[in-house]
């Protein structure tokens, strides 16, 4: 795979300036960790990634595939019930989570209407061909896919910095692809908005109390109204939407004096985002009401890692798609995943695992980054894991192999930029709005890249280990 050619050394110094002002004056940056008031660069990578376009393409074309998936698992009752039956004995986050989902259920849903703003990402993978390079998922995230709003400034960075170092030519240009994950976020939360029926309502975005990456909500927030200026939305944490909401007789949810169209959850995807009974009560709340809800219980379970792994399992994929040509383009991203559950199966797992770790990725039921457990790690949690059920948590993933190349990380927190051997990971943003059994809007909208130094197993943009990127087509 072409690289792109580092620049030279005393070229790096004006580029890495030019470029944190870019930043600053174009939106592309993150709350400081010091103050509130205070902003700095989000962290990004000084050149584009090399990416072979063929891939590109492959999983941009799959995406669509992915949100028809994921809405049919949400939509099968008795398929999460038993595919998520070991984990939620163990796992209190999620068991919490198919609670909810349980108990509207039976109640019988308030709003039949559901938003899926989804991200499936994939990392190249050398396998046994590395002259022949495939793409594997990683993971897809079906609550609070984030990066949307800033990533298409991160390719205008590159553009940008292209022209700066005199590569005017019109081909490189073309190698940066336009990304469009911005406006199809926003386009998707009006859409919504829109479906639910009442020109007055609003839509809300729940966020945490100290939001670092509210800047990339907030274009989101700012081109929903371009897109439509009608549509407004509102931010609230649990703890303003516990005080000061309510549900009315009909299920219409007001909070704070605003009848509320549309729930899109930037925060709760994380247990100990939940700091007391209350957050869950205002979960619980949201999920009772007619709001369309981004995600709803359901589409939140579906995609669990638990999930993930009981569709890779032979023959269950036939389960949600019937078109020979569908199942192979998913299948085809797939890469091993293997149980944990209690039983002959999950005990071979826990062999294979100690026999050889470096083989492998250890993965709780959980988002964000930083969770997951490598090397003799995996070695450790599973000996100490002395109640076999306990190991339900987890499910065990072929460790994907990367090419590594080199680029600049820039970091606010870094004092000059970094040359590190990186490898990358690419997302795909998709839309789903359906009504029942009824698909409403099914679109792929745009993409993120994140680069990492390989001194950093796990982790994402906002724990600290990722950095924003773009893709440069080969």
């Amino acid at each position: 795979m072409d690289a792109r050619e580092l620049p030279a050394e005393d070229t790096v110094e004006y580029l890495v300036t030019e470029a944190k002002d870019y930043c600053l004056t174009h939106g592309l940056v993150m709350q400081s960790k010091e103050s509130y008031f205070t902003v700095e660069h989000a962290p990004f990578t000084l050149l584009p990634t090399a990416f072979p376009k063929r891939r590109f393409l492959q999983a941009k074309e799959v995406q669509k595939d992915f949100n028809v998936l994921v809405y049919r698992v949400s939509q099968d009752h008795e398929f999460l019930k038993e595919a998520l039956s070991g984990t939620i004995e163990v796992d209190d986050f999620t068991a919490k989570i198919f609670e909810i989902y349980e108990m509207t259920r039976k109640e019988g849903l308030s709003q039949p209407i559901s938003l899926g703003i989804l991200r499936s990402d994939y990392m190249l993978d050398k396998g046994n061909k590395p002259d022949d390079l495939s793409i594997k998922q990683v993971e897809i995230n079906t609550i609070a896919s984030s990066f949307g709003g800033l990533s298409p400034q991160v390719r205008a960075l590159h553009s940008f910095l292209s022209d700066l170092q005199n590569e005017h030519d019109p081909s490189k240009k073309d190698k940066l692809p336009v990304n469009t994950s911005c406006l199809g976020v926003a386009a998707g939360l009006v859409d919504a908005w829109k479906y639910y029926g009442n020109e007055r309502a609003v839509a809300m975005i729940v966020v945490s109390e100290d939001e670092r990456n509210r800047f990339d909500q907030r274009w989101v927030q700012h081109l929903m109204r371009e897109h439509d200026p009608r549509a407004h939305l509102i931010r609230k944490t649990f703890n303003e939407i516990n005080s000061k909401g309510q549900l009315k007789e009909d299920k219409t949810l007001i909070v704070d004096g605003y009848e509320i169209a549309v729930v899109y959850f930037r925060n709760g995807y994380d247990p100990h985002q939940y700091s007391s009974e209350n957050d869950w009560n205002a979960r619980l709340m949201m999920e009772r009401s007619r709001a369309i809800k981004c995600p709803s219980a359901a589409l939140h379970l579906a995609g669990t890692k638990k999930v993930q792994q009981v569709l890779a399992s032979p023959g269950v994929l036939e389960r949600f798609i019937s078109d020979e040509e569908v199942l192979n383009r998913i299948r085809s991203t797939f890469t091993g995943l293997y149980t944990l559950d209690e039983g002959p199966e999950g005990d071979k797992t826990v062999e294979m695992a100690i026999a050889d770790p470096d083989r492998f990725v250890l993965k709780p039921q959980l988002e964000g980054g930083g969770h997951n457990i490598f090397g003799e790690d995996i070695v450790k949690t599973l000996k100490n894991t002395t109640n076999v059920k306990e190991r339900s948590k987890y499910i065990l993933m072929d460790k994907i192999q990367p090419p590594v190349t080199k680029n600049y990380i820039v970091r606010a927190e870094l004092p000059k930029p970094v040359l590190a051997d990186v490898i990358s990971e690419l997302g795909f943003f998709g839309i789903l709005i359906s009504r029942g059994d009824e698909i409403l809007v099914n679109r792929e909208v745009g993409h993120l890249m994140r680069t990492k130094s390989i001194d950093h197993n796990d982790g994402g943009v906002c724990s600290g280990r990722a950095n924003l990127d773009s893709p440069y087509l080969v």
